[in-house]
């Protein structure tokens, strides 16, 4: 899906959750997205007016301070912030042995996990971006913007939801989709205001 020439005049925005973005694009997508071609691709062929990216980023991380730096450059808004770490919670499975009835639990390690949530940021500038006849891609498939969604329609902006429905068949963890329910209600509910685009289809002009 890509704007029409008749659509050029309107006032477009793009919002991406990074972090929501890129884990769905690496763990069920298989491809990493380069979010210089990213911003080019929104600019050139949706026309939109500013796009906003909201990064996590790691401390002493040049390397990705970089690509964003880069994206400041090209004209892109860029809001980073510093990614929390935390630990997830073990997982226990207790065994019992068929010959000897002996118990045995083990303790799986599930490491760490790490979080730089972004939403208050990405919703402020959404309503401030909200109007009647703008457009707004939010790139996340995260149900907790429904709300947000729901107020950016009922302002009169029609919204554009770029995420993923597909499913990680090999890998049992990421085996559900990552594109939340609620959000699927949405679209359901406003066929008109609310579209979506599955980011699999950009994958040739967006991937690294």
């Amino acid at each position: 899906m890509l704007a029409s020439q008749s659509d050029e005049h309107k006032k477009r925005y793009a919002f991406i959750d990074v972090q929501n973005t890129e884990t769905t694009t690496l763990k069920v997508l298989d491809f990493e997205v380069d979010h210089n071609r990213l911003f080019a691709h929104l600019k050139d062929k949706w026309k939109c007016e500013k796009v906003f990216f909201y990064p996590g980023i790691e401390y002493n991380d040049t390397s990705r301070k970089k690509i964003f730096d880069e994206t400041v450059d090209n004209g892109a808004i860029v809001y980073p912030k510093y990614f929390s770490k935390y630990k997830n919670k073990d997982r226990i499975i207790k065994l019992t042995c068929n010959k000897c009835a002996n118990k045995v639990v083990y303790q799986i390690n599930n490491g760490y996990s790490w979080k730089s949530n972004c939403d208050v940021e990405m919703t402020i500038d959404i309503l401030d971006s909200v109007k009647k006849g703008s457009e707004i891609l939010i790139f996340t498939g995260d149900g907790d913007f429904k709300l947000l969604i729901e107020r950016a329609v009922l302002c009169g902006s029609k919204v554009y939801i770029v995420s993923s429905r597909k499913k990680n068949k090999s890998n049992f963890q990421n085996s559900a989709s990552r594109f939340s329910t609620k959000l699927q209600e949405l679209i359901a509910r406003y066929p008109d205001m609310v579209m979506y685009i599955e980011i699999d289809d950009w994958k040739m002009r967006i991937k690294k």
